[in-house]
């Protein structure tokens, strides 16, 4: 792991391009985006805070586990309920009419967070993208609220789906292209080093230098806030950015949990920069609340 270390501290700039306004991230509100595998409890504690507290009202996602039903008792739930968060709703369905429904959408309009747990991310596509499901995520996020997920509740994020191939998860490229959008200009992709994926994004990333790759391992997430992101977790998260793979000669470099990187100007941020950490971003949410 030192020589990843290496490689994240040879990339690392310290003087990023500023930004006049958003253009990566949501203008308001924050993502989660998990690589898989979260068993720190903190990339959960820091979810559950963003989004106001064990008070908040928390939507949880499972479409993309391919199941028919999910109750409201789901077993997904427990690592909310176990940091003392109550306020929880299951959503599902795969009939995009449902999703369009008024009855559907109310539970997102009274939401403060939404989590998409894993699975396939086509199936999230084929349900909610378009839909007045998908417009009330964007609502969320524009009165401030919080959207997270893991593995395929990660890449659900990006604009671009990454695996999104209906027959294999192996298929970088596939017959679902478009994500969710949350995250502009990026393909998203996880369990990264856990089953030796750091070298599938460049496929992506070759083919559409102008994304973005973000390849996250297990047990690691980058929380997004505007155009701004800290990897929090235990692993690492790789970069992909065809115009340094041009300049370098490399391929991809690692940032390690608390490193701060800058989407705009696709370089990572020093503490002399102008980030704002997470601790400050959740005290000013819960003074908000």
């Amino acid at each position: 792991m030192k020589f990843l270390f290496l490689i994240a501290t040879f990339y690392l700039s310290t003087a990023p391009l500023p930004s006049a306004a958003q253009e990566v991230g949501p203008p308001n509100g924050h993502l989660v985006i998990v690589g898989g595998a979260a068993q720190d409890s903190a990339i959960f504690e820091t979810f559950i805070d963003l989004a106001g507290g064990v008070e908040a009202s928390i939507v949880v996602i499972p479409t993309a586990g391919g199941g028919a039903e999910y109750a409201q008792d789901w077993g997904g739930l427990r690592p909310f309920r176990a940091l003392g968060a109550h306020n929880l709703t299951v959503l599902h369905t795969t009939d995009r009419a449902e999703a369009n429904s008024d009855e559907f959408v109310e539970h997102l309009r009274n939401a403060d967070a939404v989590w998409f747990s894993g699975g396939r991310q086509w199936r999230l596509v084929d349900s909610y993208s378009d839909t007045a499901t998908h417009d009330a995520l964007w609502d969320l996020l524009a009165r401030g609220g919080v959207i997270g997920g893991s593995s395929a509740g990660a890449t659900i994020q990006g604009s671009y789906l990454a695996r999104g191939d209906t027959r294999t998860n192996t298929v970088m490229m596939g017959d679902h292209q478009v994500g969710m959008g949350f995250l502009k200009n990026s393909a998203i992709d996880q369990h990264l080093l856990a089953r030796n994926r750091q070298f599938d994004l460049i496929e992506i990333v070759e083919a559409h230098p102008e994304l973005l790759g973000i390849g996250i391992d297990e047990n690691t997430a980058i929380v997004v806030t505007g155009d701004q992101f800290e990897v929090i977790g235990q692993g690492y998260v790789a970069i992909y950015d065809a115009g340094r793979m041009i300049d370098s000669g490399g391929q991809f470099y690692f940032l390690s949990p608390g490193d701060r990187f800058d989407l705009v100007s696709r370089t990572g941020l020093t503490l002399q920069d102008d980030w704002v950490p997470i601790e400050r971003v959740v005290e000013r949410n819960w003074d908000e609340n």
